[in-house]
């Protein structure tokens, strides 16, 4: 595991992501999401978590391939309309604040930072998609041979945990639950 490209996705894009997602629902807390723009809001921040979920468990486990390069590309694109409808509804209903925006700017720029270091290090699987090169599009889910290590995924699937599913699945409950007061 000597490449650059793997190392700096590993260990600095993959903190730094889950350090600013858990840096959003702190703001979220603090501008009190769950009696402003409750449970809708909550409800697009899950649905974000899995436009970018699926394809961090596709990179983790699978080979990157023309298919994981498509799925992540198109889950991206998705995940950048649904931002831009999160951010319009919340600034609706509650303060955005300047601390809170520029943690967005960090959920924007770090999965295309992620995206553009996968399609670099698959140049030919990424070309292969748009027929070009001498490689042809794989479109077939295959595990990672070898995998890696099973601390790393221990520890990333852990910390997503830790950091992200359990304080958005918080901010869920509370907005349900503030919003059947």
């Amino acid at each position: 595991m000597l490449d650059p490209t793997q190392i700096i996705l590993m260990y600095f894009i993959m903190p730094v992501w889950l350090l600013a997602g858990f840096a959003d629902w702190l703001c979220h807390r603090n501008s009190h999401i769950a009696t402003t723009s409750g449970l809708k809001e909550s409800a697009i921040h899950i649905l974000m978590f899995a436009e970018v979920g699926i394809p961090l468990l596709m990179v983790l486990f699978f080979e990157v391939n023309a298919l994981v390069i498509l799925v992540t590309a198109t889950l991206f694109i998705v995940h950048e309309l649904t931002a831009l409808w999160d951010v319009s509804y919340a600034s609706e209903k509650r303060y955005v604040s300047p601390i809170e925006q520029h943690v967005h700017s960090f959920l924007e720029m770090i999965p295309l930072m992620a995206l553009i270091l996968v399609i670099a290090t698959h140049w030919n699987s990424f070309l292969s998609l748009f027929g070009i090169g001498n490689t042809q599009a794989s479109l077939v889910l295959e595990l990672k041979d070898p995998a890696l290590p099973t601390s790393y995924i221990f520890t990333v699937l852990f910390a997503v945990c830790v950091v992200a599913i359990l304080p958005y699945g918080e901010e869920f409950y509370r907005c349900y639950k503030a919003g059947k007061k």
